[in-house]
Protein backbone atom coordinates (compact mmCIF):
# COMPACT_ATOMS: atom_id res chain seq x y z
CA UNK A 1 0.00 0.00 0.00
CA UNK A 2 1.40 3.37 -0.93
CA UNK A 3 1.65 6.11 1.63
CA UNK A 4 -0.80 8.18 -0.39
CA UNK A 5 -3.51 5.53 -0.26
CA UNK A 6 -3.85 4.88 3.45
CA UNK A 7 -7.50 4.48 4.46
CA UNK A 8 -8.69 6.55 7.35
CA UNK A 9 -10.21 3.66 9.27
CA UNK A 10 -7.42 1.09 8.98
CA UNK A 11 -6.90 -0.95 12.14
CA UNK A 12 -3.58 -0.61 13.94
CA UNK A 13 -1.45 -3.65 13.16
CA UNK A 14 0.55 -3.39 16.34
CA UNK A 15 -1.81 -3.04 19.26
CA UNK A 16 -4.43 -5.73 19.99
CA UNK A 17 -6.68 -4.76 22.87
CA UNK A 18 -7.53 -6.65 26.04
CA UNK A 19 -11.26 -7.25 26.44
CA UNK A 20 -11.20 -7.39 30.23
CA UNK A 21 -10.89 -4.32 32.45
CA UNK A 22 -9.35 -5.39 35.76
CA UNK A 23 -9.85 -3.53 39.04
CA UNK A 24 -6.68 -1.56 39.65
CA UNK A 25 -5.00 -1.83 43.05
CA UNK A 26 -3.10 1.08 44.50
CA UNK A 27 0.60 0.93 43.55
CA UNK A 28 2.42 -1.13 46.14
CA UNK A 29 4.83 0.73 48.37
CA UNK A 30 8.42 -0.41 48.34
CA UNK A 31 11.92 0.90 48.96
CA UNK A 32 13.09 2.97 46.04
CA UNK A 33 16.44 1.77 44.79
CA UNK A 34 19.28 4.18 43.99
CA UNK A 35 19.33 2.45 40.60
CA UNK A 36 15.79 3.65 39.81
CA UNK A 37 15.50 6.24 37.09
CA UNK A 38 14.73 9.25 39.25
CA UNK A 39 18.21 10.71 38.93
CA UNK A 40 19.06 9.42 35.48
CA UNK A 41 16.78 11.48 33.27
CA UNK A 42 17.89 13.80 30.48
CA UNK A 43 17.07 17.44 31.17
CA UNK A 44 15.46 19.12 28.16
CA UNK A 45 14.94 22.88 27.95
CA UNK A 46 11.47 22.83 26.39
CA UNK A 47 10.22 25.72 24.32
CA UNK A 48 8.20 26.08 21.16
CA UNK A 49 8.34 23.33 18.55
CA UNK A 50 6.25 22.16 15.63
CA UNK A 51 4.24 19.05 16.49
CA UNK A 52 2.31 16.75 14.16
CA UNK A 53 2.36 16.28 10.40
CA UNK A 54 0.57 17.73 7.40
CA UNK A 55 1.46 15.09 4.82
CA UNK A 56 -0.44 12.12 3.44
CA UNK A 57 1.72 9.40 4.98
CA UNK A 58 -0.36 8.90 8.10
CA UNK A 59 -3.84 7.63 8.88
CA UNK A 60 -6.76 10.04 9.13
CA UNK A 61 -8.19 8.19 12.14
CA UNK A 62 -4.97 8.76 14.09
CA UNK A 63 -5.31 12.55 14.01
CA UNK A 64 -1.66 13.36 13.26
CA UNK A 65 -2.41 16.90 12.19
CA UNK A 66 -2.69 19.57 11.12
CA UNK A 67 0.72 20.33 12.55
CA UNK A 68 0.93 23.21 14.96
CA UNK A 69 3.38 25.14 17.08
CA UNK A 70 3.22 24.11 20.74
CA UNK A 71 5.04 25.30 23.83
CA UNK A 72 6.52 22.66 26.11
CA UNK A 73 7.80 23.50 29.58
CA UNK A 74 11.25 22.24 30.60
CA UNK A 75 11.12 18.58 31.66
CA UNK A 76 13.24 15.45 31.99
CA UNK A 77 12.95 12.15 30.13
CA UNK A 78 14.75 8.81 30.08
CA UNK A 79 17.23 8.11 27.32
CA UNK A 80 15.76 4.63 26.85
CA UNK A 81 12.66 2.60 27.46
CA UNK A 82 12.45 0.85 30.83
CA UNK A 83 14.39 -2.41 30.66
CA UNK A 84 13.64 -5.88 31.97
CA UNK A 85 16.37 -5.36 34.57
CA UNK A 86 14.78 -2.16 35.83
CA UNK A 87 11.27 -3.58 35.87
CA UNK A 88 12.48 -6.68 37.73
CA UNK A 89 13.96 -4.42 40.40
CA UNK A 90 10.57 -2.72 40.76
CA UNK A 91 8.75 -6.05 41.05
CA UNK A 92 11.18 -7.34 43.67
CA UNK A 93 10.68 -4.19 45.73
CA UNK A 94 6.89 -3.98 45.46
CA UNK A 95 5.68 -7.48 44.53
CA UNK A 96 3.70 -5.86 41.75
CA UNK A 97 1.62 -8.24 39.63
CA UNK A 98 1.03 -6.99 36.09
CA UNK A 99 -2.34 -6.87 34.39
CA UNK A 100 -1.22 -9.64 32.01
CA UNK A 101 -0.28 -11.85 34.96
CA UNK A 102 -3.58 -11.14 36.72
CA UNK A 103 -5.55 -11.81 33.55
CA UNK A 104 -3.54 -14.96 32.81
CA UNK A 105 -2.97 -14.17 29.12
CA UNK A 106 -1.33 -11.63 26.84
CA UNK A 107 -0.94 -11.04 23.12
CA UNK A 108 2.13 -12.38 21.30
CA UNK A 109 2.98 -12.00 17.62
CA UNK A 110 2.52 -15.48 16.18
CA UNK A 111 6.05 -15.93 14.78
CA UNK A 112 7.44 -15.27 18.25
CA UNK A 113 5.45 -18.19 19.65
CA UNK A 114 7.07 -21.66 19.47
CA UNK A 115 5.29 -23.73 16.85
CA UNK A 116 4.24 -26.29 19.43
CA UNK A 117 2.34 -23.62 21.37
CA UNK A 118 0.62 -21.89 18.45
CA UNK A 119 -2.38 -24.25 18.25
CA UNK A 120 -3.21 -23.48 21.88
CA UNK A 121 -3.26 -19.72 21.33
CA UNK A 122 -6.54 -17.93 20.82
CA UNK A 123 -6.55 -15.75 17.73
CA UNK A 124 -6.90 -12.03 18.29
CA UNK A 125 -9.98 -10.13 17.08
CA UNK A 126 -10.85 -10.12 13.39
CA UNK A 127 -8.45 -8.16 11.24
CA UNK A 128 -5.38 -8.97 13.35
CA UNK A 129 -4.63 -12.59 12.39
CA UNK A 130 -0.95 -12.35 13.29
CA UNK A 131 -1.69 -12.02 17.01
CA UNK A 132 -2.25 -14.92 19.40
CA UNK A 133 -3.56 -14.67 22.94
CA UNK A 134 -1.16 -16.91 24.83
CA UNK A 135 -1.84 -18.21 28.32
CA UNK A 136 0.78 -17.20 30.90
CA UNK A 137 2.62 -14.86 28.52
CA UNK A 138 3.94 -11.97 30.60
CA UNK A 139 6.91 -9.66 31.05
CA UNK A 140 8.87 -12.57 32.56
CA UNK A 141 7.77 -15.04 29.86
CA UNK A 142 7.45 -12.87 26.74
CA UNK A 143 6.63 -15.73 24.36
CA UNK A 144 4.64 -17.79 26.87
CA UNK A 145 5.55 -20.89 28.91
CA UNK A 146 9.15 -21.96 28.47
CA UNK A 147 10.42 -18.52 27.45
CA UNK A 148 12.39 -16.21 29.73
CA UNK A 149 14.28 -12.92 29.87
CA UNK A 150 17.59 -14.15 31.32
CA UNK A 151 19.53 -13.02 28.24
CA UNK A 152 17.36 -9.92 27.69
CA UNK A 153 18.05 -7.83 30.79
CA UNK A 154 18.85 -4.80 28.61
CA UNK A 155 15.83 -5.22 26.32
CA UNK A 156 12.70 -3.13 26.89
CA UNK A 157 10.17 -4.70 29.22
CA UNK A 158 7.04 -5.77 27.32
CA UNK A 159 3.59 -7.12 28.21
CA UNK A 160 3.07 -4.09 30.45
CA UNK A 161 -0.21 -2.19 30.49
CA UNK A 162 -0.64 1.53 31.02
CA UNK A 163 -1.61 0.72 34.61
CA UNK A 164 1.63 -1.24 35.10
CA UNK A 165 3.62 1.68 33.73
CA UNK A 166 1.86 4.01 36.16
CA UNK A 167 2.71 1.71 39.07
CA UNK A 168 6.38 1.72 38.07
CA UNK A 169 6.34 5.51 37.86
CA UNK A 170 4.79 5.79 41.34
CA UNK A 171 7.58 3.63 42.76
CA UNK A 172 10.46 5.29 40.90
CA UNK A 173 9.37 8.89 41.45
CA UNK A 174 8.79 9.47 37.75
CA UNK A 175 5.81 9.80 35.43
CA UNK A 176 4.85 9.03 31.87
CA UNK A 177 5.57 11.74 29.29
CA UNK A 178 2.73 13.59 27.66
CA UNK A 179 2.38 13.19 23.91
CA UNK A 180 3.76 16.69 23.38
CA UNK A 181 6.79 15.97 25.58
CA UNK A 182 7.37 12.64 23.88
CA UNK A 183 7.35 14.14 20.37
CA UNK A 184 9.45 17.13 21.40
CA UNK A 185 12.07 14.76 22.83
CA UNK A 186 11.84 12.29 19.94
CA UNK A 187 12.47 15.00 17.35
CA UNK A 188 15.78 15.74 19.02
CA UNK A 189 15.79 19.36 17.90
CA UNK A 190 15.06 18.61 14.24
CA UNK A 191 12.24 20.53 12.56
CA UNK A 192 9.61 19.00 10.25
CA UNK A 193 11.58 15.77 9.73
CA UNK A 194 9.95 12.42 9.10
CA UNK A 195 12.16 10.48 11.49
CA UNK A 196 14.21 11.24 14.59
CA UNK A 197 17.36 11.34 12.42
CA UNK A 198 16.07 13.02 9.25
CA UNK A 199 13.87 12.28 6.25
CA UNK A 200 15.55 9.15 4.90
CA UNK A 201 14.65 5.84 6.56
CA UNK A 202 18.04 4.18 6.09
CA UNK A 203 20.63 6.79 5.08
CA UNK A 204 23.50 5.16 3.24
CA UNK A 205 21.71 1.82 3.58
CA UNK A 206 22.29 1.86 7.35
CA UNK A 207 19.34 0.81 9.53
CA UNK A 208 18.46 3.38 12.19
CA UNK A 209 15.75 1.48 14.05
CA UNK A 210 14.25 -1.93 14.74
CA UNK A 211 11.25 -2.26 12.44
CA UNK A 212 10.00 -5.18 10.36
CA UNK A 213 12.45 -6.50 7.80
CA UNK A 214 11.09 -8.57 4.93
CA UNK A 215 7.49 -9.10 3.85
CA UNK A 216 4.94 -8.43 6.59
CA UNK A 217 3.62 -10.46 8.36
CA UNK A 218 4.69 -13.94 7.25
CA UNK A 219 8.14 -13.68 5.67
CA UNK A 220 10.80 -11.94 7.76
CA UNK A 221 14.07 -11.25 5.98
CA UNK A 222 16.84 -13.81 6.34
CA UNK A 223 18.85 -13.14 9.47
CA UNK A 224 16.20 -10.96 11.10
CA UNK A 225 13.80 -12.27 13.75
CA UNK A 226 10.71 -10.38 14.93
CA UNK A 227 11.35 -9.20 18.45
CA UNK A 228 12.96 -6.55 20.60
CA UNK A 229 16.60 -5.45 20.60
CA UNK A 230 18.56 -3.84 23.46
CA UNK A 231 17.38 -0.36 24.36
CA UNK A 232 20.66 1.19 23.20
CA UNK A 233 20.97 -0.88 20.02
CA UNK A 234 20.89 2.18 17.75
CA UNK A 235 22.43 5.61 18.06
CA UNK A 236 20.82 8.39 20.06
CA UNK A 237 18.98 11.34 18.54
CA UNK A 238 20.00 14.95 19.02
CA UNK A 239 18.69 15.01 22.59
CA UNK A 240 20.24 11.69 23.59
CA UNK A 241 17.18 9.42 23.26
CA UNK A 242 17.51 5.92 21.84
CA UNK A 243 14.91 3.92 19.91
CA UNK A 244 12.12 6.46 19.60
CA UNK A 245 11.27 4.68 16.33
CA UNK A 246 10.40 1.00 16.32
CA UNK A 247 11.37 -1.65 18.88
CA UNK A 248 8.38 -1.14 21.23
CA UNK A 249 5.41 1.15 21.45
CA UNK A 250 5.67 3.52 24.41
CA UNK A 251 2.76 4.52 26.63
CA UNK A 252 2.08 8.23 27.15
CA UNK A 253 0.12 9.97 29.89
CA UNK A 254 -2.68 11.28 27.66
CA UNK A 255 -6.12 9.99 26.93
CA UNK A 256 -6.04 9.43 23.17
CA UNK A 257 -8.15 11.70 20.98
CA UNK A 258 -8.09 11.94 17.17
CA UNK A 259 -8.99 15.63 17.69
CA UNK A 260 -5.70 16.34 19.48
CA UNK A 261 -4.67 19.05 17.01
CA UNK A 262 -8.13 20.57 16.67
CA UNK A 263 -9.33 20.67 20.28
CA UNK A 264 -7.15 22.44 22.87
CA UNK A 265 -8.83 20.47 25.68
CA UNK A 266 -7.64 17.21 24.13
CA UNK A 267 -4.03 18.35 24.50
CA UNK A 268 -4.33 18.72 28.28
CA UNK A 269 -3.15 15.34 29.57
CA UNK A 270 -4.19 16.09 33.13
CA UNK A 271 -7.74 17.20 32.40
CA UNK A 272 -8.84 15.70 29.08
CA UNK A 273 -12.08 13.76 29.24
CA UNK A 274 -11.54 9.98 29.33
CA UNK A 275 -11.86 8.35 25.92
CA UNK A 276 -11.23 4.74 26.93
CA UNK A 277 -7.84 4.64 25.20
CA UNK A 278 -4.39 5.90 26.19
CA UNK A 279 -1.90 7.33 23.73
CA UNK A 280 1.13 5.39 22.52
CA UNK A 281 4.08 6.55 20.48
CA UNK A 282 7.04 5.27 18.49
CA UNK A 283 5.81 2.17 16.68
CA UNK A 284 7.41 -1.23 17.13
CA UNK A 285 9.38 -4.03 15.51
CA UNK A 286 6.17 -5.02 13.71
CA UNK A 287 5.79 -1.75 11.80
CA UNK A 288 6.41 -1.90 8.06
CA UNK A 289 5.78 0.53 5.22
CA UNK A 290 3.49 -1.96 3.47
CA UNK A 291 0.96 -1.91 6.31
CA UNK A 292 1.83 0.40 9.20
CA UNK A 293 4.37 3.22 9.01
CA UNK A 294 3.82 4.44 12.56
CA UNK A 295 7.55 4.57 13.26
CA UNK A 296 7.51 8.16 11.96
CA UNK A 297 8.10 10.75 14.67
CA UNK A 298 4.64 12.32 14.29
CA UNK A 299 2.76 9.01 14.16
CA UNK A 300 0.27 8.20 16.89
CA UNK A 301 -1.22 5.04 18.34
CA UNK A 302 -3.49 4.08 21.21
CA UNK A 303 -4.84 1.19 23.21
CA UNK A 304 -7.04 0.44 26.20
CA UNK A 305 -5.19 0.99 29.50
CA UNK A 306 -5.30 -2.68 30.55
CA UNK A 307 -3.91 -3.99 27.26
CA UNK A 308 -0.51 -5.63 26.98
CA UNK A 309 1.43 -7.27 24.18
CA UNK A 310 4.87 -8.45 23.13
CA UNK A 311 5.64 -5.12 21.45
CA UNK A 312 4.56 -2.54 24.00
CA UNK A 313 6.67 -0.94 26.74
CA UNK A 314 7.25 2.55 28.12
CA UNK A 315 9.82 5.19 29.02
CA UNK A 316 9.56 7.55 31.95
CA UNK A 317 9.78 11.28 32.36
CA UNK A 318 9.80 13.86 35.14
CA UNK A 319 9.31 17.52 35.83
CA UNK A 320 12.26 19.86 35.54
CA UNK A 321 14.47 20.00 38.62
CA UNK A 322 14.25 23.35 40.36
CA UNK A 323 17.64 24.94 41.02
Amino acid sequence: MSAAARPGGVKPCCVPSANAALPQPRPAAGPRSPDALRGALLALPGGRFRMGADGIEGYAADGEGPSMALDVAPFRIAATAVTNRQFAEFVRATRHVTDAERLGTSFVFYLQVPEALRPSGRQAPSGLPWWLEIEHASWQRPEGPGSHIYARADHPVVHVSWHDAQAYCAWSGTRLPTEAEWEYAARGGLVDKRYAWGDELAPGGEAQCNIWQGEFPNAPAAGWLPGTVPVQAFGANGYGLHNVAGNVWEWCADWFSPDYFRDPAARDAAHAAPTGRRSMRGGSFLCHESYCNRYRVAARGSNTPASASSNCGFRVAGDAVER
